[in-house]
């Protein structure tokens, strides 16, 4: 069975304060976040990466990653295909005012809609990632297992559930998927939660106080690809009533409203991994750091790929 990595890489980062945060090099080679996560997924079993990105951005990725993958198929253990796919502004459902929309908007549509970018490419069984965060090896592992196992079963998914202490920045908010999990361990709600920061005695988001246990989601999941299948409806309709200046689709809410239609059921595979990444600049530096711990204690060898692609 094929399966496809789908890594969301479109963001424009208004946190980050300028750049491309997930072009940004963090490994003693120039390695970006995104080579460990594919390097960890193909380890995984994974044979396909999907890049969702904007247009303006595709010669600089296929200059410092896009272009030596796909020179690496058949040399790269389980590489089969590489794809990128385009986010953008102006990619609404028949209907809308496309241009009248986007000129109201500064950044894409959100998660739900990169990943009905994907429509007509992605046809097997794919885990979705974010560009800039680090997730760790056994969560991919555990994601490619589920998928082989459930892959033609529609309707049933899962997703990576990270514990919220392990997910928070030391330089400023973030947003993250707060999830509720049956003791079967199935997810039965998410919300999304903005302005999430770190404090001693776990996290708080708007001055109320959230257990750092709580399980949450970071955009890591896994879907058979009926997942796309009412997508774009599911679009329309976020269009039709939400705020088409600052509203984001997202991915997240999507699987909330499944949830609570039963269209959809999802795994929860918990994971002790420390996530790590690039919201703010000042996280680069610890980020670097903690690469090299990760090569230091033989996790990953000092140069990721062969010489001559990199």
């Amino acid at each position: 069975m094929n399966t496809a990595l789908v890594i969301m890489a479109a963001g424009i980062g208004s946190r980050f304060g300028g750049g491309i945060k997930q072009l940004t090099p963090v490994g003693p080679n120039g390695e970006l976040i995104i080579d460990y996560s594919i390097h960890d997924a193909l380890e995984a079993g994974f044979n396909e990466v999907v890049f969702i990105i904007r247009r303006e951005i595709e010669p600089e990725l296929r200059a410092m990653i896009g272009g030596r993958l796909e020179r690496g198929i058949g040399t790269i253990p389980n590489l089969r295909r590489v794809s990128c796919v385009y986010q953008e502004l102006d990619d609404l459902p028949e209907g809308f005012d496309t241009a009248a929309l986007a000129a109201d908007r500064a950044k894409p549509w959100g998660t739900g809609q990169a990943i009905l970018a994907c429509r007509g490419v992605v046809d097997c069984p794919f885990a979705v990632i974010n560009a800039d965060d680090y997730y760790g090896k056994s969560v991919f592992r555990a994601i490619h297992d589920f998928l082989t196992e459930h892959g033609t079963e529609r309707g049933h998914y899962c997703m990576a559930g990270f514990v919220l202490s392990n997910t928070l920045s030391y330089f400023g908010s973030v947003t993250r998927g707060l999830c509720e999990v049956s003791p079967a361990g199935y997810l039965t709600g998410i919300t999304e939660t903005r302005n999430l920061i770190r404090t001693e005695q776990g996290a708080e988001a708007d001055g109320v106080a959230i257990d750092g246990k709580t399980p949450v989601s970071m955009n890591m999941w896994g879907f058979t690809p009926d997942f796309l299948e009412g997508l774009e409806e599911e679009f329309r309709e976020s269009l039709r009533t939400g705020d088409t200046v600052r509203g984001e689709f997202l991915l997240p809410e999507v699987v909330g409203r499944r949830l609570k239609t039963g269209e959809a059921r999802v795994r929860c595979l918990e994971t002790k991994d420390r996530w790590f990444g690039v919201t703010y600049k000042e996280d680069r530096p610890i980020v670097e750091r903690r690469i090299r711990e990760l090569i230091d204690a033989g996790v990953y060898p000092p140069r990721l790929f062969s010489e001559q692609l990199v």
